[in-house]
């Protein structure tokens, strides 16, 4: 479900199963042209789409954060703390950019994206990663 299909009302009584924050980063740098930005816009949304499909019951995706990308990882790491701290167990970060130093983003309990230029999305395999996240969770 997307963040904004909630309210007040429902929100209190959906929570306990809603666990898992997808937090979409694009990583724009802001000197993009519009299509050059579409694309990354969209390549993110390639990644995201499987996992928001499968897990429809357990996770909220948060809205794009499109100015964070690879060299920016204290600041996700940031992001990712608070967002738990809001009451999310995990946090799965989803990106279309590669380039990414997980490591250095401990908060992100999974980074869904490209390993390079050339990856693609695999369905079957994104569904794999979140449910073995929350498999090897003491958590899940």
């Amino acid at each position: 479900m997307r963040f904004s299909e909630f309210d007040e009302d429902n929100w209190g009584d959906l929570q306990p199963y809603l666990d898992t924050a997808l937090l979409p980063v694009t990583g724009l740098l802001g000197g993009e042209t519009p299509p050059s930005a579409a694309e990354l816009v969209g390549a993110a949304g390639d990644w995201l789409a499987p996992i928001e499909s499968a897990f429809k019951g357990r996770t909220v995706t948060y809205p794009a954060n499109h100015y964070i990308g690879p060299g920016d990882e204290a600041s996700l790491d940031a992001l990712c703390n608070r967002i738990k701290s809001g009451g999310f167990k995990f946090v799965v970060v989803v990106s279309g950019k590669p380039g990414w130093d997980a490591t250095r983003v401990p908060s992100a309990d999974l980074f869904a994206g490209p390993t390079g230029e050339e990856s693609v999305p695999d369905a079957d395999a994104l569904r794999r990663s979140v449910s073995d996240m929350w498999k090897r969770s003491p958590q899940g």
